[in-house]
């Protein structure tokens, strides 16, 4: 277990309460227990941090894992964290923060801290700041258990009411998520990958061990957390400045300290959920049309080139690597808004896409792709991440930069013809016996650059695949009266099953008019 009193690593600071910030009176409004007031800051982090790299990696205590393991998910469910003794309620910010309980599913403590000039004081557990039945086993823990996680609420001066109502959750290993301009939760990020999907190697999921919360001026929309981070190969420093306004935007700051050599380091990675789309759906799977978080890949290469990637389900795990230097930006995004496509009132249609905006140079690396099979609509079987070309060693430091954009649509949209809908069917022409082995494609592309095709004339796709030879090969306006919305078909024909790599994008003469669709095409 890490020392609190070697983590801030300072002696205890001198003075009244009122001189650190904390003064009785607010204590007395937030309702929470606060432990003695000693120094915090980013360096002093990093420097924790490093010095943790250079030791054994040991495993926070878990309070009465037996215990733990009665809290399942529908007893969890029922655990509530009372808002009047919410961090901040009474302000001065006008977020304030509630926690999480610990559980089945969440079993290590996570040390919680408000900051205030540079002050941190840890925010001492306790049972009476959660609502939960009589007979909950959470009742049985040892005092001073601790927190699973936290959240942000919404503005306690907005329209939406605070007390119901979240924009930010961090809760489990490094994992957090953040509501979109639609107000609706979906996938999620991490703070780091390790090893993810390595032959041989069992990923590892380092946890954020200490959350520093600093307290934001009245009138802010602007919400900083630090946090520490520890894990079997590496431990680092985080900060997020994290600001609520019509989406979420986050500048993420990290130092990242192996102790280990790690095979496949994921530096903002990302994690969602596709099951099936209209692209497609085995027959009678299920009663929606679709069931997704996202839809696809989204990439701006450093060479300025704007490519759309489909997401599959695919028949094993499979990791696709996008080779690059200093990207300009990616992401898992959710372009599929129309409600009746999905026909579920959890509205997949509303769940928020998430864009990673590089800040600095990042080298040379690969977006990496991981696509893992799923049944169901719980699991989170898609990855996405950049990873560095350069191997990572022990003994290394790595610091990374970049902001978070949580919107409806990418944050900056391609000029280009954008692709909306990826099909697949049978191949071959109707009316005749369809040959075995042949798939046709159908890809639909929407834009103000095709809007501006002169009657007659028809865009070229230009297509390649890694195996395979097409044949059919047209394009046509989508015959629903919209401006823009072409579509090119074709069909491959190819033998075996192992994947086949695609592109095709849209020209007219040496005039390019649409992103580069890709796609890994899984013979069946």
């Amino acid at each position: 277990m890490i020392d609190r009193r070697t983590l801030l690593s300072g002696a205890l600071a001198t003075g009244t309460l009122a001189a650190t910030g904390f003064s009785r009176q607010a204590l007395a409004q937030q309702g929470l227990r606060l432990g003695e007031p000693r120094p915090v800051s980013f360096d002093a982090l990093k420097a924790r941090a490093r010095d943790l790299a250079r030791g054994p990696h040991a495993a926070p205590p878990r309070p009465s894992p037996e215990i733990l393991e009665k809290i399942d998910y529908d007893a969890h469910g029922r655990i509530r964290f009372k808002p009047e003794a919410a961090l901040w309620a009474q302000g001065p910010s006008q977020f304030p923060v509630t926690f999480f309980h610990l559980g089945r599913y969440f079993q290590t403590p996570v040390r919680m801290y408000a900051v205030e000039g540079g002050q941190a004081r840890e925010i001492v557990y306790d049972e009476a700041y959660f609502e939960m039945p009589a007979d909950s086993p959470a009742r049985l823990l040892p005092r001073g258990s601790g927190f699973a996680g936290f959240r942000f609420q919404e503005s306690s001066r907005g329209p939406l009411d605070w007390r119901r109502n979240d924009w930010v959750a961090f809760l489990g290993a490094s994992y957090f998520r953040a509501i979109g301009e639609l107000y609706q939760y979906g996938l999620s990020a991490r703070g780091i990958a390790v090893d993810t999907a390595v032959f041989g190697k069992a990923e590892e999921f380092p946890s954020f061990t200490h959350v520093f919360l600093e307290t934001p001026a009245p009138e802010s929309d602007t919400v900083t957390v630090m946090a520490l981070l520890d894990g079997p190969s590496l431990s680092g420093a985080f900060r997020f400045v994290m600001r609520r306004t019509k989406s979420v935007v986050m500048d993420i700051e990290k130092a990242l300290f192996p102790r280990a050599e790690i095979a496949r380091l994921g530096v903002a990675p990302l994690t969602s959920m596709y099951w099936y789309s209209e692209k497609s759906k085995p027959t009678a799977l299920d009663w929606r049309p679709e069931i997704h978080d996202s839809d696809g890949l989204a990439m701006w290469t450093g060479g300025g080139e704007r490519i759309w990637r489909p997401l599959n389900n695919p028949r094993g795990t499979v990791v696709s690597a996008f080779g690059d230097e200093n990207p300009r930006g990616f992401g898992l995004m959710q372009r599929d808004r129309a409600f009746d496509h999905y026909l579920d009132g959890v509205h997949y249609e509303r769940r928020p896409s998430l864009w990673i905006e590089p800040q600095g140079p990042w080298g040379r690396g690969s977006v990496q792709l991981v696509e893992i099979p799923t049944d169901d609509e719980i699991h989170d079987n898609i990855v996405a991440m950049w990873v560095p070309a350069e191997p990572v060693k022990a003994g290394a430091a790595l610091e990374f930069r970049y902001r978070m954009h949580w919107v409806d649509e990418e944050p900056f949209p391609t000029p280009l013809a954008r692709v909306v809908a990826t099909r697949l069917g049978n191949g071959g022409q109707a009316g005749t016996a369809r040959p075995q082995g042949v798939r046709k494609f159908m890809i639909e592309f929407k834009g103000e650059p095709l809007t501006r095709i002169p009657s007659g004339v028809f865009p070229e796709p230009v297509l390649w695949a890694s195996r395979g030879t097409f044949s059919y090969v047209r394009t046509e306006a989508v015959p629903n009266d919209v401006p823009g919305h072409w579509r090119a078909q074709f069909d491959l024909t190819v033998s075996g099953s192992e994947p086949v790599e695609m592109r095709c994008f849209l020209r007219n003469g040496g005039d390019v008019l649409s992103e580069t669709w890709l796609y890994q095409y899984l013979p069946f």
